[in-house]
């Protein structure tokens, strides 16, 4: 091994990658906007109180806006978080990159659903499909991870096993809990949407706090290696 890649200074090649990537989130953040919507009265029918109650009426959008905006949000810094380990990307990583962005790409349209049909007979469905829809994406943030982490070859070789192993439970973690978001719908739809907030609320603490930037790890490698021939 080089000595660059020893104290782990070598050149990043994922930046166009990333910029790509940048973008999407953008753009999904910004279409989930259109579930927001100004109320229409009848000409003869407008007044404060007519108005107040149209609006409050919405809830359901300003609820699922506001869920699906720090959804994305925290996608986005998980994904940031991965991309501070990788510092370049092959084949395999490219697509499940783009497999994850196409998800992305679709949160507004379960958003949508959950703000029209929240306070209807139909809320246990859309909520199920909303949860539903989080598998899916978790699942794709499992192959993306794992095509960089299966050989480590796309990881900076300051990144050490337990950083790995510890990304590895952190993204696990949302397959049982969005697969029991999905069935609990059918009981009772605010708690699926509550326990999907409650997992974005754990990962908003834990999984970017636990993808330090290589610059950080300089030598942790070479520490941890002489650690265990001691022992």
């Amino acid at each position: 091994m080089s000595s660059d890649l020893r104290t782990g200074t070598v050149e990043k090649q994922t930046g166009r990658l990333e910029s790509f990537s940048d973008g999407v989130f953008a753009v999904a953040m910004t279409l989930l906007v259109f579930n927001l919507q100004v109320p229409h009265l009848p000409t003869g029918a407008i007044s404060v109180p007519a108005l107040g109650s149209a609006l409050f009426k919405q809830w359901p959008s300003y609820l699922t806006f506001m869920t699906s905006f720090a959804t994305i949000l925290i996608m986005w810094a998980s994904h940031h978080g991965i991309f501070k380990l990788v510092y370049r990307a092959d084949t395999p990583f490219l697509f499940a990159n783009g497999l994850l962005l196409l998800l992305v790409t679709v949160v507004p349209f379960p958003t949508s659903l959950v703000a029209q049909y929240l306070s209807t007979p139909a809320a246990a469905l859309v909520c199920a499909v909303y949860a539903g829809v989080f598998v899916v994406i978790n699942v794709a943030y499992n192959l993306l991870w794992w095509t960089a982490a299966r050989q480590r070859h796309l990881l900076y070789p300051t990144v050490t096993p337990r950083q790995v192993k510890r990304l590895t439970r952190h993204i696990l973690l949302g397959l049982p809990v969005y697969g029991l978001a999905t069935l609990l719908a059918f009981w009772n739809p605010y708690v699926s949407l509550g326990l999907c907030s409650c997992l974005w609320i754990f990962w908003a603490f834990t999984f970017y706090e636990g993808s330090p930037s290589p610059g950080s790890l300089i030598g942790v490698q070479d520490v941890e290696t002489a650690s265990e021939s001691d022992a």
